[in-house]
């Protein structure tokens, strides 16, 4: 299932938006880690510095054929090893990844999909106990240069009323990472 059009730009433009280092910082994103999942990768903004940064693995998921070949040539010319793309909707075929298997799952600049609460479900099954999922997307309460529609931009609030509190809770709550984005930290209940 297609996430809505974010009016995502040229990778040059989308770079400007974010400073990675900072947000992965922000998002406990660390050597700490062993496994990790990405769904949605686009130009592999965060993939690459992430990957950098834990012990294992990095399963990046992302339904466009195009963000594959992009983040796969950077892969080949960075001679990053760790590091697993596939096209896949992981909302329609989930991860196929095996049960209680992954440190970590980041989910960020997707949940303006039309049913946001079904990627939950996926990451519960996938994530280890206490394993954590980091959420971060555009703001809705500014104007940004680029992104979704306002209308459709999930709030922390929305986000939190859509996860099952029997399955998650908070770790870390919702932080502004300026100018354009928020983060927001779960964790699994054991």
């Amino acid at each position: 299932m297609k996430v809505r059009d974010s009016g995502m730009p040229v990778e040059n433009v989308w770079s400007e938006f974010h400073n990675v280092n900072l947000i992965l910082s922000e998002m406990l994103i660390n050597s700490e880690i062993n496994d990790l999942v990405e769904i949605g990768f686009g130009y592999g903004t965060f993939t690459i510095p992430a990957a950098k940064q834990i012990k294992g693995n990095l399963y990046a998921f992302d339904i466009e054929k195009k963000m594959l070949d992009v983040v796969s040539q950077k892969l080949s010319d960075g001679q990053i090893n760790n590091v697993i793309v596939e096209q896949r909707d992981v909302l329609e075929q989930t991860t196929g990844l095996a049960d209680n298997s992954v440190d970590y799952v980041m989910l960020f600049n997707i949940l303006h999909n039309e049913t946001p609460e079904l990627f939950f479900t996926e990451i519960h099954r996938i994530l280890k106990p206490n394993g954590r999922f980091g959420i971060m997307h555009w703001r809705s309460d500014v104007s940004t240069p680029r992104g979704p529609d306002l209308l459709i931009r999930p709030t922390p609030n929305q986000i939190l009323g859509w996860v099952d509190k029997q399955k998650f809770y908070t770790e870390k709550d919702s932080f502004i990472m300026e100018p354009y984005h928020f983060g927001l930290i779960l964790s699994k209940r054991l």
